[in-house]
């Protein structure tokens, strides 16, 4: 359900030259225009009419202005005090739906802004994404959001969603996957951005499921720190530095001559629940 501005929006391009915006390298910023991609990154959570959405590093208010179209009552969090005006007249075009926030969204508590579970899409800045990424995985479960839409790297991107014996698999794969789904949702190529990055991009998109019973995640943040701390020893050494790890596996069946790359979300889970009590 579309939700039409209160005046026309001009194009974002406009925006920005009026403004005089351009994407600061040191913040992470790369700018999208093509409202087309916009509108469909918006529509990756699915219905958003009336449901709150939390977006970090809106800049110029891109993908901010597709999801208010897309009837969603976005908290913008933007650290980029130029970019605040843009973000303000966007916000008068759809009365009380954009609440501006200016400050860094490492340091403020997002949880406190909401009373339901938000979903969160964001274009992150690239030199902050996979923090903030981290710590909304490591929040208590369930978790206070309801999804996350969310652009990487493609490189980034593809170490969430990684398999047991894909390259790209690792501590990242196990903290997205043992209790939420993840996938991507598409591929952006590096010339939709302005400037454009050297690298290509991916929409990730990740929901909540239930968490294992008996599982602690320090323990799993533990096995996963020191199996692929040093992923190309065997079991056997890397996990060494786990107390009561070795014998573990070697009771479940895992044969700790494996490396941690062949090891599958599954079998961390298994391996963890075992540590945990």
């Amino acid at each position: 359900m579309t939700v039409a501005p209160l005046t026309p929006l001009p194009p974002l391009r406009d925006v920005i030259q009026r403004h005089g915006l351009s994407a600061n390298k040191a913040l992470g910023q790369n700018f999208l225009f093509d409202q087309q991609l916009l509108d469909r990154i918006a529509r990756v959570p699915g219905d958003l009419h009336d449901q709150d959405v939390l977006e970090v590093g809106p800049g110029p208010g891109g993908l901010t202005r597709a999801l208010l179209l897309a009837g969603a009552k976005v908290t913008a969090i933007e650290r980029d005090h130029r970019c605040i005006p843009a973000l303000e007249e966007l916000g008068a075009a759809f009365p009380g739906r954009l609440r501006l926030i200016e400050g860094d969204a490492l340091e403020i508590d997002a949880p406190s802004l909401f009373e339901g579970r938000p979903h969160i899409a964001s274009n992150l800045p690239y030199n902050v994404g996979t923090a903030l990424f981290v710590g909304w995985l490591s929040s208590d479960w369930r978790p206070w959001w309801q999804s996350l839409t969310l652009m990487f790297q493609r490189e980034v991107a593809d170490r969430i969603v990684a398999s047991a014996n894909d390259d790209a698999y690792g501590r990242l794969a196990v903290l997205a996957q043992w209790r939420s789904a993840a996938r991507i949702a598409m591929p952006v190529h590096r010339s939709a951005f302005t400037p454009p990055p050297k690298v290509m991009s991916a929409v990730v998109h990740v929901v909540p499921t239930d968490a294992p019973d008996g599982v602690s995640l320090k323990v799993l943040e533990r096995l996963t720190a020191a199996a692929f701390g040093q992923r190309r020893k065997m079991l056997r050494q890397s996990l060494k530095a786990v107390p009561g790890a070795i014998d573990a596996a070697e009771t479940l069946g895992i044969d700790v001559t494996r490396r941690a790359e062949t090891v599958s979300v599954a079998e961390f889970v298994t391996l963890a629940r075992v540590l945990s009590v």
